[in-house]
């Protein structure tokens, strides 16, 4: 099992480009099941969850080819609507298949999805999304089998904006029959992308990044060619390392509209943020100041996605500040491993109150999940000292090359197999 193996207490520095959004490209890769010929999808990063989304595809009879950052799909070969329980539970994002698959083959079978133990996160709402459009579904351990004869258009009230139940029932119901109504959609910007990107294939689709989204079913979508918008969360995950290490960087190939409510925090923090059309220039040279409140909340609200990563930052801040999560009861996994280096964090229910300290101190760290993993490398490229993370598969989920990239501004950063081997 890999290793991260930090030498921290040097500023970040430089210019980094900001690769492609993994909650953008896992949805758009699904909806090119749709399409009667060829799709290209662009600026596609190589993570884990990428690769199992792309070998589902492969599994399922698809021709599909990931070089350097683009990804061809040739979704015309598929000949299966079952996906296999061991591909479906490495990642919690292969449920972005059913909407797809039950659209084009009538069918789908498949499994509860695996991902990030940070909580509870039924499928609900994508179940009931897909059985007012006209499925049968049925459940027996852990196996899902839905069918339909037809698609129809319906009016559908989400309970709560899941992002990933907004996206499914999209992608089910554009070759639906009717207008389908979705009250109630998330609104986060990868919505945003998938809309584009279906209607880049000849669907109609209006409303992404409202509340109200509405689909007019199409007989057929065409192939195309289609570059996915940069990750905000990668975006905010270097800025805050920036700040953390009290260094400067500059961002490209970035979205600042995707992230006001990091930016925000950040500024409220005494951290400088220097704003252009897709670039960012971060920095920060004294000790942050403590953050009254923060609360996660679904876009545009601040992400629970940067949660763990401003906790590291306010970890080191001058005064008391105050986390909420809001969305997962699962995500205060890093607290502890936060506190082995030094910090003074208390949770209490789903608020964690920081007491900031002057100085983190390198140690073993353990990534618990996704972002988790990310905020303990900030720290430990903050810290002083050597610090080394384990469980390195999880941060490989959602960022490619994570020591590369803060290789690239400075960070003494090197993946290595094993601790034994880093101390021997």
């Amino acid at each position: 099992m890999d290793n991260l193996v930090i030498e921290g207490g040097q500023p970040l520095s430089g210019t980094i480009r900001i690769h492609g959004a993994k909650n953008a490209a896992l949805p758009i890769l699904a909806a090119s099941l749709l399409a009667e010929g060829k799709v290209t999808i662009r600026n596609v990063p190589r993570l884990l969850d990428i690769e199992v989304m792309l070998d589902i595809l492969r599994d399922i009879g698809c021709g599909a080819r990931h070089q350097d950052t683009v990804v061809t799909v040739e979704p015309a070969a598929a000949t299966s609507s079952h996906i296999p329980e061991t591909l479906m539970r490495k990642m919690r994002s292969s449920v972005f298949l059913m909407g797809p698959l039950l659209a084009r083959f009538g069918e789908v079978q498949l499994y509860q999805p695996g991902g990030c133990a940070i909580g509870e996160r039924k499928i609900d709402l994508h179940l009931r999304g897909l059985m007012a459009l006209g499925a049968n579904i049925r459940e027996k351990g852990s196996r899902i089998v839905c069918t339909a004869r037809k698609l129809t258009g319906a009016e559908i009230i989400l309970d709560f904006p899941s992002v990933g139940a907004t996206e499914n029932i999209m992608m089910a119901a554009v070759l639906a029959q009717g207008r389908t109504t979705i009250v109630g959609a998330a609104r986060e910007p990868e919505i945003q992308d998938l809309q584009q990107f279906l209607n880049e294939m000849g669907a109609q689709v209006k409303g992404a990044g409202t509340d109200i989204i509405t689909i007019d079913g199409v007989k057929s979508l065409d192939g195309c060619d289609y570059e996915v918008i940069p990750d905000r969360i990668v975006s905010g995950t270097v800025m805050v390392a920036a700040a953390a290490t009290r260094g400067e960087v500059t961002l490209e190939n970035t979205r600042p509209d995707h992230l006001t409510s990091l930016i925000h925090a950040l500024r409220r923090a005494g951290v400088q943020i220097d704003i252009g059309n897709d670039i960012m220039k971060v920095g920060a040279t004294t000790r942050p100041k403590a953050v009254e409140r923060i609360v996660t909340s679904p876009y545009p609200a601040f992400p629970t996605d940067l949660q763990a990563q401003v906790m590291t930052l306010l970890a080191l801040s001058d005064g008391v500040s105050v986390m909420k999560e809001t969305i997962f009861e699962g995500r205060f996994k890093h607290v502890e491993e936060l506190c082995r280096m030094g910090a003074d964090i208390r949770v209490d229910l789903n608020n964690a109150f920081i007491r900031g300290v002057p100085q983190l101190y390198g140690t073993n760290v353990e990534a618990t999940d996704l972002r988790a993993g990310a905020a303990l490398v900030i720290a430990g490229l903050a810290a002083q000292g050597r610090t080394v993370v384990e469980q390195v598969h999880h941060i490989d989920r959602g960022y490619d090359r994570i020591e590369e990239m803060f290789r690239r501004i400075g960070g003494n950063i090197v993946r290595e197999l094993n601790s034994s081997k880093v101390f021997s």
